[in-house]
C-alpha cells in the first residue's frame, strides 16, 4: 500500500489492493483457526460462562434470545460471541454475566455456535456493570409513569435504540414495513442527536459544537451497547466530525471502507456473518452515494426540502439493501417507502417530546400529563400507521432469484451511479452525514 500511494498510478493501487486482500484472508482464516476449538463441544453438554452482549429479546416460542461474549471454559477463555436462549423469567440484562448449560450446536453467521434452551446455573449482576444500561432502563422507567406502552418502549426505542422492549406483534409490524431502522440503534437516531447537538452549539463555538456532539456519540454508544450497526454509526459520525471540524471531509468511497476495515479488525467474522453489519454499510452507502446522486440528477441544484430528502434516502437505502435483505429472508416490503414518508419526518419530534417527558417527570412537577397526553397521540399515530399498513396483504412479498442475478443488479446500479455523477458533475464531499 505504501509503494501504491507513493507512485500514485492505477497498477500500484491494483498492488496495494492485491496486498489487502492476501493479508486480509491470511487475517480472516487465522480468525476461523481459533474457532476450530469449539468442534470439540459439538453436540456435547457444555458448562461455560458469557457476558450479554446485547440486550435479550423475546423469541416467538416465548424464550429469551441472547448473545454472549467473553466466553470462558473451565477458566479457559474462548474467542468469539454465542447465541443462547433460556428462560423468558430469566433475570438477565446486558453486561450481566451467565454461568449456563447446555448442549452445544453448530454456530451460524458470525456465531462460534448456540445453545437452545440452556439451564441457567448462575448469572452475576457486575457493579458497576454497564452503567449505561443501567441509566437508560432508570430513565425509561420514568417515561412509563406517564406514557403507557407500547407507546413509551417505542420513544424509548427511537431515543437509545432498544428495541427490545418493543412487543413482539410491534416489532414485526415494524419490520414488515420496512421502518426497524428508525427503532434500532442505527446511525439513523445517532446523526438526528448529533444534528441537533452541533447546530446548537455551533452558535458558541465550534470546538464547542465538535466537542458537544463527540461527547453524545459517545453517550449514546455507551447507552445503546456496541451492536455492530451501532459501532458502524460511530465510527463514521466520529471520524465525519473529526474532519468537519478541521474544514475538511472524507469522500464516501474512503470513509465507508475506512469504517468498514476498523470494524474488520476487530471482528472479521463481521464481513461474512453478521447481516446488520452488512445492512447498515450498504444502507448508509445508499444514504451517502444513491440517495444525492438521485437528488442531484432529478432536481438539479436545489436544496431538497424535508419529505424530498426523506423520499430519496428511503428509496437510495431500499435499492441498495434489496439484494441482501431479498438472499437473507425471501422477502421485500412493498410498503417501506410509504410507511417511511408517513411516519419519519415526526421521529424527531418523537424523539424531543420523549426526553422531557422523562425530564419533566425526574423534576416531579405538576401538570406533566399536559407533554404526555400528546407524546402519547404521536406515538401512538405512528404504532398505527406501521400495524395498518404491516396487516395489508400486499404488504411484502416473496422473490427469489438466483444469486447471480444479484450481481447484475449491483453491476447495473454501479454503472447508473457512475453515469447520474458523470451528467451532474456532483462532488461527493457535499455529503456529510453530521452537517
Amino acid at each position: 500500500m505504501l509503494y501504491a500511494l507513493r507512485l500514485g498510478r492505477l497498477f500500484a493501487l491494483v498492488v496495494g489492493c492485491v496486498g489487502g486482500l492476501v493479508f486480509g484472508l491470511g487475517y480472516g482464516t487465522a480468525h476461523i483457526g481459533d474457532r476450530q476449538v469449539f468442534d470439540l463441544f459439538a453436540e456435547q453438554q457444555v458448562y461455560l460462562s458469557g457476558t450479554v452482549r446485547e440486550d435479550p429479546t423475546l423469541t416467538l416460542s416465548g424464550q429469551l434470545s441472547v448473545q454472549l461474549n467473553e466466553l470462558a471454559y473451565e477458566d479457559r477463555k474462548l474467542p468469539g460471541a454465542l447465541l443462547v436462549t433460556v428462560g423468558s423469567a430469566t433475570p438477565v440484562k446486558r453486561g450481566d454475566v451467565l454461568f449456563i448449560d447446555g448442549v452445544f450446536s453448530e454456530g451460524f453467521g458470525s456465531y462460534v455456535g448456540s445453545m437452545k434452551r440452556a439451564k441457567v446455573e448462575k448469572v452475576v449482576h457486575p457493579e458497576p456493570g454497564d452503567v449505561g444500561r443501567r441509566v437508560r432502563d432508570w430513565f425509561a422507567e420514568l417515561v412509563r409513569d406517564e406514557v403507557p406502552d407500547p407507546q413509551a418502549s417505542l420513544g424509548i426505542g427511537f431515543l437509545t435504540g432498544q428495541k427490545s422492549a418493543l412487543p413482539n406483534d410491534l416489532s414485526e409490524s415494524l419490520r414488515i414495513v420496512g421502518l426497524t431502522h428508525i427503532v434500532v440503534a442505527s446511525g439513523y437516531n445517532l446523526t438526528i442527536l448529533v444534528r441537533i447537538s452541533r447546530r446548537l452549539f455551533i452558535r458558541v463555538s465550534k470546538y464547542l459544537s465538535a466537542l458537544s456532539s463527540g461527547t453524545m456519540i459517545v453517550v449514546f454508544m455507551a447507552v445503546t451497547g456496541l451492536s455492530p450497526s451501532m459501532v458502524r454509526a460511530g465510527l463514521v459520525s466520529g471520524l465525519s466530525l473529526l474532519t468537519w471540524y478541521y474544514g475538511h471531509s472524507f469522500h464516501p468511497l474512503v470513509l465507508l471502507p475506512f469504517a468498514a476495515m476498523i470494524t474488520v479488525m476487530a471482528q472479521p467474522s463481521y464481513a461474512w456473518g453478521d447481516l446488520g453489519w452488512q445492512l447498515s454499510f450498504a444502507a448508509f452507502a445508499g444514504v451517502m452515494i444513491v440517495a444525492p446522486l438521485l437528488q442531484r440528477y432529478f432536481f438539479g441544484d436545489k436544496e431538497p426540502g424535508i419529505i424530498r430528502q426523506i423520499l430519496g434516502e428511503t428509496v437510495a437505502a431500499h435499492i441498495v439493501t434489496i439484494p441482501l435483505i431479498a438472499l437473507s429472508f425471501g422477502t421485500v416490503s412493498n410498503v417501506a417507502i410509504f410507511a417511511n414518508l408517513l411516519v419519519v419526518p415526526f421521529v424527531p419530534i418523537a424523539m424531543l417530546v420523549t426526553f422531557l417527558v422523562g425530564a419533566w417527570s425526574l423534576t416531579q412537577l405538576p401538570f406533566v400529563e399536559l407533554l404526555a397526553v400528546p407524546t402519547e397521540w404521536l406515538l401512538a399515530y405512528m404504532t398505527n400507521v406501521a400495524t395498518f399498513l404491516s396487516e395489508l396483504s400486499w404488504a411484502q412479498h416473496d422473490i427469489a432469484i438466483e444469486p447471480w442475478w444479484w450481481l447484475v443488479y449491483v453491476a447495473a446500479v454501479a454503472l447508473a451511479c457512475s453515469w447520474m455523477q458523470r451528467a451532474t458533475g456532483y462532488s461527493f464531499r457535499q455529503s456529510n452525514p453530521v452537517v
